[in-house]
């Protein structure tokens, strides 16, 4: 609902509905500006508390919602290398291949010098082909890097994410005393009907300003 009424496309790609009512769990992708700047603050527990439509004594009851928001991972990583931050060095090879490798430098040694990374290749007897080598040997490295972070990153929401029971929500959702309140910036409303329709933005926003004046 938050999706739709910001026009922002909105997938369904895995949907397990519950036993009775309702849905068990769902995964959807929602592609949009901002998209999961957005969203990442609804990252975790939600508790729902109502009167049961279900419940027969007409009592009060508590669900919990396990909320998981992540940025979709480009496997299609490119590696883009400004010449300007690479360190070039040249050295006789060391190694078998011949009277003239030894005499000429045709070894090359590069540093990365915002990663630190540091390739050597003397394969070839001619510089301008170890040269070409290295920087594809140095592009391996930097995308082996950029997939570490991106897990790391992935690792890090994950970790995030607390068990779903008492003391671990971050948001409240009490109908019969009409009260939505997050405990992270302790902004609330009396606007329950409003927000389950998908009105959440006032909450993005107090989540997103108290992020700001933390740091």
């Amino acid at each position: 609902m938050w999706a739709d009424k910001n026009k922002h496309k909105f997938k369904v790609l895995h949907r397990v509905d519950g036993d009775v009512a309702g849905i068990k769990s769902v995964s959807v992708e929602i592609t949009g500006d901002f998209v999961y700047g957005l969203l990442k603050g609804e990252n975790g527990v939600h508790r729902l508390v109502r009167i049961s439509p279900f419940n027969a004594q007409g009592k009060r009851m508590t669900s919990f919602s396990s909320v998981f928001v992540h940025p979709m991972i480009d496997d299609t990583i490119e590696i883009e290398i400004n010449p300007a931050d690479l360190d070039w060095d040249t050295f006789r090879a060391s190694g078998a291949g011949g009277q003239h490798v030894n005499k000429t430098e045709s070894a090359v040694r590069v540093r990365h010098l915002p990663s630190g990374v540091v390739v050597e290749c003397q394969e070839e007897r001619s510089q301008h082909l170890n040269r070409e080598k290295a920087i594809k040997m140095l592009k391996s490295r930097l995308y082996e890097l950029e997939l570490e972070k991106q897990n790391a990153e992935r690792d890090e929401i994950e970790s995030g994410k607390m068990k779903n029971e008492w003391g671990s929500q971050i948001r409240s959702y009490v109908l019969d005393d009409r009260r939505v309140k997050d405990h992270r910036t302790n902004f609330q409303t009396s606007r329950t009907d409003a927000v389950l329709n998908g009105e959440i933005d006032d909450f993005l926003k107090a989540f997103l300003m108290h992020g700001a004046i933390e740091k």
